[in-house]
């Protein structure tokens, strides 16, 4: 595996690459976020990324509770789904967000309980509408990381 050497990487956030990469395969996707809360500014902070372009990394490197679809999954506690993200017109995708060419997307909350610690999108290069068991399954893996993505407060 080649590892970028040009920027220092805490070894967490290897982990975080190494666990998106495999929820992206898992779902067929081709996209991939994971953000962390930060609770000071209520914020979502970026903690990995798969396949975004460069131009779009310091705009999604800090994402209020409620814009944009990981925002919105942030604020709801639930799901956000975008059939074709390319096409909507709901205002819940940011205009930026097209500029990554993904179409059908997901994010979900990262839970730990009740208490919300992040979220985690995928993406996929054509329109797609994801399943009650996808939104499911997505929910679960996100869960399970949970514990780790916040310390104990």
């Amino acid at each position: 595996m080649h590892q970028d050497t040009s920027t220092p990487r805490p070894a967490a956030e290897s982990e975080w690459d190494l666990f998106l990469q495999e929820v992206i395969r898992e779902f067929h996707c081709t996209t991939g976020t994971l953000h962390r809360l930060d609770p000071a500014d209520r914020h979502l902070k970026l903690v990995a990324a798969q396949a975004i372009p460069p131009q779009l990394i310091p705009v999604i490197q800090s994402i209020p509770v409620g814009k944009g679809i990981a925002g919105c999954a942030a604020e709801r506690l639930e799901p956000v789904e975008l059939c074709n993200l390319q096409t909507d017109n709901s205002g819940v995708a940011k205009p930026g967000a097209r500029q990554t060419n993904v179409q059908g997307s997901l994010a979900v909350p990262v839970m730990d309980g009740a208490r919300l610690c992040g979220t985690l999108g995928i993406g996929k290069m054509e329109p797609y509408e994801f399943t009650p068991e996808e939104k499911a399954r997505l929910l679960q893996i996100a869960g399970r990381a949970a514990a780790k993505l916040l310390p104990a407060g």
